[in-house]
């Protein structure tokens, strides 16, 4: 292939990356494919090695290509996105005996893993404790820190609170809380739930979470913030969930509230 005469308007590493990105594009480039070295790129484009190195950047910051040390750099397989929706907490998944996120990565072919880091008192950030209906000012919840991996390749951070008035001296205290996981304990609690509330939203991650979920430079997270509302209509629990977004989706599929027939008022 013979590379494109550079355009006055475009760096020369983007054109480069640019050039690649076709390739990959086109299979000439197949997903865990090796690029060329930085030394065999420059002779190729007639550029600098650390020209070309610019824009082997920039195809990782694109998320097409990833480093391996000391092996090179290589084309990055397409990830499928795990999809997480209305029926995440559905009787129907939960007689699978599966958590939502086990159940994902089981239709995936992946085999899924969850590291308890901590469960500790504290002092709710405000936040959860408007939703929680608990006093910001003192250690009124627990929170569990869960980190969630798919092929050993970290894919969620899960953060919960429940009232500690209600979580101490229970299994809600322990890594493994039982059958049906924390909301079969939180039912034996009296806390059946009937309904949710996700609030979703697209933000850059804080560089703990960067860290974290090993994410490229560029890639935000998509943070749920979920509430839990039993049979009285009353919150008793509240989840952070901080998903990669270049591996997450989200589907919803909810009712339409109809007007009532007149003959029926």
């Amino acid at each position: 292939m013979s590379p494109s005469a550079p355009s006055p308007q475009q760096p020369p590493s983007r054109r480069i990356a640019e050039e690649l990105r076709k390739r990959i594009e086109r299979g000439e480039l197949a997903a865990g494919d090796k690029l060329p070295s930085e030394r065999a790129l420059a002779e190729e484009y007639g550029a600098a090695r650390n020209t070309a190195r610019e824009a082997v950047r920039i195809l990782a910051e694109q998320g097409l290509v990833t480093a391996k040390h000391g092996k090179g750099v290589f084309v990055r397989q397409p990830q499928r996105l795990f999809r997480f929706g209305s029926d995440r907490y559905s009787i129907k998944n939960r007689e699978t005996g599966l958590t939502p996120f086990r159940l994902e990565a089981k239709r995936q072919g992946k085999t899924a893993r969850i590291d308890v880091l901590s469960i500790t008192r504290e002092v709710p950030p405000a936040d959860i404790a408007e939703r929680l209906q608990v006093s910001a000012d003192d250690a009124s919840v627990v929170h569990r820190e869960n980190h969630y991996f798919a092929d050993d390749e970290p894919v969620q951070i899960v953060s919960t609170y429940i009232r500690w008035g209600e979580a101490q001296g229970t299994l809600l205290m322990q890594p493994k809380s039982g059958p049906n996981g924390i909301y079969g304990r939180l039912e034996e609690l009296g806390h059946v739930m009937t309904r949710v509330r996700d609030e979703i939203s697209a933000r850059m991650p804080t560089p703990h979470e960067a860290a974290l979920l090993d994410l490229l430079p560029g890639v935000p997270v998509l943070e749920v913030l979920h509430t839990s509302l039993d049979q009285n209509g009353e919150p008793f629990e509240v989840t952070r969930y901080v998903h990669r977004a270049d591996q997450t989706g989200l589907l919803y599929e909810l009712p339409v509230e109809q007007p009532t027939p007149p003959e029926a008022q």
